[in-house]
């Protein structure tokens, strides 16, 4: 039981509170706009469009994989060759797992897909055990190390790219905790008066902080496996990735 909540005031203390930190809050998007802004107008750099990458109609390229879309924005998952489903990366699902619905970004003309960084016909089984709906590629070298251009393979990453007929330019990247921009459950828990229940998050010492390390897993598995194959497992889905 946790016992050193917050204090107890009446509605008119409260709302003065959150008055309080509205302000801040309200400072720090303008602050997250005046950076997309900056972003928006880093420059570019060219990427050949015809690096081969792996779907589920065999070889296709870059240039393809924007789906005839201006823009393409490729997460790129770690992925562990060999290893069950149980063993697979326990962040790279969780990210994946929140991207569902892809219309808002095709309505400004932007394409979702996700590179896997292992063999097609593996990952692509882990992608329908999990029934996710987006577009799915392998790419492994040497197609993964031109893609990525001297950052380290078998990280995640987030990057965006822009195509000009069949020319492409890559405009951002970012990884580790830049691919947040994925994730809409921590933004929910990051509302919330535990947080995200995570030990490095500045909260009171008795506060929550289960999902860490806990029976040897960490703040994304539950019981040795990423949280989200539960489901999947009792709703009957097989998780056999060696086809």
């Amino acid at each position: 039981m946790i016992t050193n909540l917050p204090p107890i005031a009446d509605r008119t203390a409260y709302q003065a509170e959150v008055d309080r930190l509205r302000l801040w809050e309200k400072a720090h998007t303008r602050e997250g706009d005046a950076i997309a802004a900056a972003r928006r107008r880093l420059p570019m750099v060219e990427v050949e469009p015809g690096i081969t990458l792996t779907g589920p109609s065999g070889p296709v390229t870059l240039l393809d994989a924007f789906e005839g879309r201006c823009q393409l924005i490729a997460y790129y998952f770690m992925w562990h060759p060999g290893h069950p489903a149980a063993g697979q990366c326990e962040g790279c699902t969780f990210y994946t797992s929140q991207v569902g619905e892809l219309s808002y970004l095709h309505s400004r003309d932007a394409t979702f897909a996700v590179f896997s960084q292992g063999p097609y016909e593996e990952s692509a089984r882990y992608h329908d055990f999990l029934g996710w709906q987006m577009p799915w590629y392998g790419v492994q070298s040497p197609a993964v190390d031109a893609l990525l251009a001297d950052r380290q393979v078998g990280m995640m990453y987030l990057i965006c790219y822009v195509r000009q007929g069949d020319r492409v330019y890559e405009t951002y990247w970012t990884t580790l905790r830049g691919v947040e921009a994925m994730d809409n459950s921590y933004a929910l828990l990051d509302l919330t008066v535990f947080g995200r229940q995570e030990p490095w998050e500045d909260s009171p010492a008795d506060w929550p902080r289960g999902w860490w390390q806990e029976g040897g897993g960490s703040n994304l598995r539950s019981n040795g496996r990423p949280i989200a194959h539960w489901s999947r497992l009792e709703a009957g889905r097989s998780d056999d990735l060696s086809g």
